[in-house]
């Protein structure tokens, strides 16, 4: 087939088909592998996320992985979830049908742009924010920091946000779309850095989401926006609720949102009290909590090099603590206000713990970084399966069972 010449040699004309030959199998060779990485990508496979695509995720510097993470999202270039969860996943909370109880945590998402894709991956509900009134661009970089061998993550963003007016557009062409895949929404409400009324804030909010989500929430927790943590106090944030409540129920809209509150793991018992007598005060004032927010403080068990960053921790080092407070909230508040548990979830066992503390729904992230989005559906099974060896046939009977036990 091919004209050799002396000293082996090829010729020219063969040279050129024997290149286009390697390179034809080449791109067969590619294309195979990007056949085989595109199919695992999408259909979910735990393990290949957990050791190659994360992994590959963690070449880049945090901020960058997680806006393509958002992209990815957004484009539904995820794994996606094809059966229906179990009916002892179900779960009626705030008057809401939730298909299961675990929900992406605000921090993701912060701006609404790829609220369907992830629907699409398993989660039971989404919340997007912390959304502020007027664009910031949040704190200077780097403020996002993996503790890799913590399973941890440090971020100092600062309420970063495109806005209310670009976040409410994004929500309303959603709505919109026809064959829009979609659940329950939560928007997570902030307010400006140098904003001149910062209640004002809030409540410009309230107006602005409360016709378009299915929960509101009252961010006052976060570390990273100065003095934000300070309207945890009884007087500032019963002023606060006060006015968000009354606004939430002068909306014009069919079915008025519920307000939560989202608080700090790292507040006082006395702390505590206060909050919890200020969102019970009356009956039908404040619908939930959020347990917890991120972290201002250090375990001594930390050993990345990142665990002197500024900021608030979450992950696995989180996890005991938010576990507490859950558990502690739900005895102050005498278990009348449903809870959301967040920190440290990355299995069905740290759902489960949350959930027998005291929460009815429970939400993560940080999982997402070193799991990747497999780990919605691994947490779902196993939390299913833990519910059925203790022989609950929903996980609404195992909410606060370790207080009735």
């Amino acid at each position: 087939m091919y004209k050799i010449q002396k000293m082996n040699k090829i010729t020219p004309r063969t040279t050129f088909s024997f290149k286009k030959y390697m390179k034809e199998l080449g791109i067969m060779v590619i294309g195979g592998s990007l056949t085989f990485v595109g199919i695992e990508t999408i259909s979910g496979g735990e393990k290949f996320y957990r050791e190659v695509i994360m992994p590959s995720f963690r070449v880049l510097d945090a901020e960058t992985a997680h806006k393509l993470a958002v992209k990815a999202a957004k484009y539904k270039m995820v794994p996606r979830q094809w059966k229906p969860d179990p009916p002892s996943l179900s779960t009626t909370v705030f008057g809401r049908k939730f298909t299961n109880p675990v929900g992406l945590a605000a921090g993701f998402d912060k701006d609404g742009e790829a609220v369907e894709g992830l629907f699409s991956v398993g989660f039971g509900f989404v919340e997007v924010g912390s959304v502020t009134p007027k664009p910031q661009p949040g704190n200077p970089r780097p403020r996002v920091f993996r503790l890799s061998q913590d399973q941890a993550i440090i971020n100092r963003y600062g309420f970063n946000s495109e806005g209310h007016t670009a976040v409410l557009d994004r929500r309303l062409r959603d709505q919109d779309r026809p064959g829009a895949r979609e659940g329950i929404v939560g928007v997570n409400l902030g307010k400006n850095k140098e904003s001149p009324s910062p209640i004002g804030d809030y409540v410009e909010g309230v107006k602005q989401f409360g016709a378009v989500s299915d929960y509101l929430v009252v961010n006052v927790s976060s570390p990273n926006t100065p003095g934000l943590r300070d309207m945890q106090g009884r007087e500032r944030l019963e002023q606060l609720l006060d006015q968000v409540v009354a606004t939430r129920n002068s909306l014009k809209c069919d079915r008025k949102p519920p307000v939560l509150v989202k608080i700090a793991p790292d507040l006082t018992q006395k702390d505590r009290e206060d909050v919890a007598a200020v969102v019970t005060k009356r009956e039908g004032f404040i619908d939930g909590l959020i347990i917890s927010n991120t972290t201002v403080s250090r375990p001594s068990t930390l050993q990345s090099a990142h665990k002197t960053q500024t900021g608030g921790l979450s992950g696995a080092p989180l996890r005991s603590l938010a576990t507490d407070t859950i558990s502690d909230m739900y005895k102050l508040t005498k278990g009348k206000l449903p809870i959301i548990g967040v920190g440290g979830i990355s299995s069905g066992q740290d759902a489960y713990d949350k959930i027998r503390a005291g929460a009815s729904l429970v939400q993560l992230y940080s999982a997402l970084v070193y799991g990747g989005p497999p780990v919605v559906k691994k947490i779902k099974r196993e939390l299913g399966e833990l519910l059925e060896a203790d022989g609950f046939s929903s996980v609404t009977e195992a909410v606060g069972i370790n207080h009735r036990t």
